[in-house]
């Protein structure tokens, strides 16, 4: 019995060293199906505790993207911070301040309408890069939420904040002011 075990696993052994045929890197190449299957494999065969060094795209000087800034309309400043060393670029920006409109009587149906258009709008915004960012507010105040409008002139950021459906329909009015902060700069 020992013996045929050991004839058995020397047999196992013996047939999983076989060589199989080799693909060549053409035909890999050429095989999406192939290529997706290496990818995948080589993802699952990562050592977790490695970390991708990913090559950030190369930044713009301060002088230069001030200049582009200023090209396109913007209005800028910059000073030295003498604690980190850096030059800091400010740049001007419009903080819109949604407020609670006067034609607040809209019916359920309505308000949900109006609310889900006013998103839309907001997007809408935020992906053709006019609006960096907005939100509501998390209390029942008067100013029912902000958005900050990256755009070269208050005129801008006034005709779009008034193209918004809720402010269109008066359940929201816009107050609108120049803002400042450092390019580049996040929230955190």
């Amino acid at each position: 019995m020992k013996k045929t075990i050991l004839v058995t696993m020397l047999a196992i052994v013996f047939i999983g060293c076989k060589d199989t045929p080799k693909t060549s890197t053409s035909d890999v190449a050429e095989d999406p199906i192939i290529k997706e299957n290496l990818k995948e494999a080589a993802l699952e065969e990562t050592d977790n505790t490695e970390v991708a060094v990913v090559e950030k795209p190369k930044q713009k000087s301060i002088k230069a993207l001030k200049e582009a800034l200023t090209a396109k309309g913007f209005k800028t400043f910059d000073y030295f911070d003498k604690t980190t060393k850096d030059t800091i670029l400010m740049q001007q920006y419009f903080i819109a301040f949604l407020k609670r409109g006067p034609i607040r009587g809209q019916n359920e149906e309505e308000a949900a309408d109006l609310q889900e258009q006013h998103l839309a709008h907001l997007t809408k915004m935020y992906e053709l890069g006019y609006a960096d960012i907005s939100g509501p507010f998390g209390d029942d105040g008067d100013i029912r939420g902000i958005t900050i409008y990256n755009v070269p002139t208050l005129k801008m950021a006034d005709s779009l904040a008034n193209a918004d459906p809720m402010v269109k329909a008066g359940r929201l009015e816009i107050e609108i002011h120049p803002w400042w902060a450092g390019k580049g700069f996040s929230l955190r």
